[in-house]
């Protein structure tokens, strides 16, 4: 079996899905039985009653009562597909063959993170757990609303139609109206969907920045933004451990009217046109870049902006191997390509669900969220005279709030998860709440982060005034002072990770290097304090089995020098 041909196979109780993915060839099964024969250029499978055979670029599919072939079709480089006389749910890059309609996913104890349940694809995020989740999720609603309705939505990454039926099945039986947009959509559309439709709940299938391998499921309640952490904990508590349902395609219950059809991309697009001046911006001669990630603003953002150069605006469920997170390390490219191009003025990206924003200046030097938080602020109160608090999240730089003792604005700070930063929004008068992530949301907007808009803030504000972005940042540094951060992921097995943590939280940790520590925050996670502004803060991800080292100082090198100490002091 040749890996150019085929990369991974994965299994789930109700079949079988082929993925393109990493080099390793995976096979799991979560219920049931299959053999497995390994050949020199073949590999046979059986699985409930179905053989699929790969050999040298050619997948064939055999029914144990039927030992013809059902259908073969050529493999090409990077995907996988099939032909089968089975019930089946296929889009142009993934396959399902479905010899069940139970799902049966017992042993798996599904916990709802920062945000969202999120898993691997066929390992733990599979038809059956979505099903569970799911069920709980429609119990819930009856109770709020014996009326209920909910929007669906799914992302680029790989099954998501496929996850979104199941879903839609299962709030089809229980009796609630469902609108789903049948083609990848952004978060932030879901949010607003949730908003203009009336629904109870948003639902989206996506694991936003998560590597390639992981899907999710994101709550989104009818104010517009994430569903609070209090019936969050209320769905979680009452999902099944079995959930079994005769799944219908969507067209027929489309039929039936249990599902309307409808089209989130224009609505957000016609809401974009009502609050800014896209005509302008688009006249103004400013040059924007934009890097998709393969995400699902590929689609949104040339619509909006048709002038602007894009790379990765294409649909590849695999994010070409790597997270689709806007860091620095995952931007190589999109920096090249300013540098090269020297024309553009501000390059936008966004993450897998389009809610996550990074930015590079006309130099192509990234800038990260921290700035990116100071700059919205500064844009909303200086420039569109907005007023309101600041809300972040516990690892953004304390430079916010130093600009906002400059301006008057009153901060505070929240656990890690943008649910918690929702809650104030909804019920306080909010300017911007934002993350170390990238995920931030803007007065004016739904209380929800939103890459696309808050590069459309920031575009607006510079192409009116004939800024740039290194503009901007100077003027800000005037009041904060200059400074860079940067954050390491390290990938440590759970007994060490947990360790750490431990020592942390005893105090152990009383130096990093010659840093000697001034004072510790704990918050969520562990925020060291050093002498001249200069910050270590270590905190195991919520969405991922990683420990987080984050490190704020004066320049980029001294940053990634003390990045260096305190990965020496935690790991050796």
């Amino acid at each position: 079996m040749c890996e150019r041909h085929i990369h991974t196979l994965d299994l789930c109780h109700s079949g079988l899905i082929l993925l393109e993915g990493t080099a390793a060839h995976r096979l799991r099964s979560e219920v049931g039985h299959y053999r497995v024969a390994y050949h020199r250029d073949a590999i046979v499978l059986c699985v409930e009653g179905v053989i699929i055979t790969v050999s040298d670029g050619q997948v064939a599919v055999q029914l144990c009562h039927q030992p013809a072939k059902v259908g073969v079709r050529r493999v090409c480089p990077q995907y996988v597909q099939v032909m089968c006389h089975q019930p089946i749910v296929s889009s142009e890059h993934f396959v399902y063959i479905c010899p069940s309609h139970k799902y049966q996913d017992m042993a798996t104890k599904i916990k709802f993170g920062t945000d969202g349940w999120r898993g691997i694809i066929a390992n733990d995020f599979t038809n059956g757990n979505v099903a569970r989740v799911a069920k709980a999720t429609a119990d819930w609603m009856l109770k709020v609303d014996a009326n209920a309705s909910v929007v669906l939505g799914y992302d680029c990454r790989f099954g998501g139609y496929l996850f979104c039926q199941t879903a839609i099945n299962v709030f089809a039986e229980a009796g609630i109206k469902v609108y789903f947009d049948q083609h990848f959509v952004s978060t932030p559309m879901v949010s607003l969907g949730a908003q203009k439709l009336g629904c109870e709940l948003g639902v989206i299938i996506t694991a936003s920045h998560n590597p390639p391998a992981y899907n999710g499921y994101k709550l989104k309640a009818k104010h517009g933004g994430p569903l609070i952490v209090k019936h969050i904990e209320e769905i979680e508590a009452i999902i099944p451990e079995v959930y079994e349902i005769k799944e219908k395609t969507v067209d027929e219950l489309v039929a039936e009217g249990k599902v309307e059809l409808v089209d989130l991309e224009n609505i957000y697009f016609d809401h974009v046109k009502e609050h800014f001046d896209l005509e302008a911006i688009n006249d103004s001669g400013f040059i924007i870049g934009y890097d998709a990630m393969y995400g699902a603003g590929q689609s949104i953002l040339p619509r909006l902006l048709p002038q602007a150069d894009v790379i990765h605006c294409e649909y590849n469920p695999s994010f070409h191997g790597q997270a689709p997170e806007p860091v620095a390390k995952n931007l190589t490219e999109f920096a090249s390509y300013i540098k090269q191009m020297k024309h553009i003025d501000f390059g936008l990206c966004t993450d897998g669900d389009a809610d996550r924003i990074g930015l590079f200046d006309a130099k192509g030097r990234f800038i990260d969220a921290h700035h990116i938080i100071l700059m919205l602020i500064y844009v909303l109160h200086e420039y569109r005279e907005l007023r309101g608090k600041v809300v972040i999240a516990f690892s953004v730089s304390d430079k916010v709030k130093k600009l906002c003792e400059h301006f008057g604005i009153e901060v505070e700070v929240t656990k890690i998860g943008f649910k918690y930063i929702c809650e104030k929004m909804i019920t306080e008068d909010v300017l911007v709440g934002g993350e170390e992530s990238g995920g931030i949301a803007v007065k004016g907007h739904i209380p929800e982060r939103d890459g696309i808009w808050d590069g459309l803030v920031l575009i607006d504000y510079l192409s009116a005034n004939g800024l740039s972005v290194e503009d901007l940042i100077n003027e800000i540094y005037a009041i904060v002072g200059p400074f860079a951060y940067n954050r390491l992921d390290l990938h440590l097995k759970e007994e060490q990770k947990q360790q750490i943590i431990a020592n942390c939280k005893a105090g152990t940790y009383q130096s990093f290097g010659p840093l000697q520590v001034q004072r510790v925050e704990d918050i969520d996670g562990y925020k060291f304090h050093f002498a001249n502004d200069e910050v270590v803060m270590i905190r195991p991800s919520g969405t991922e089995p990683v420990l987080r080292i984050y490190v704020q100082a004066g320049d980029l090198d001294r940053v990634n020098d003390i990045i260096e100490m305190t990965r020496k002091q935690l790991v050796g």
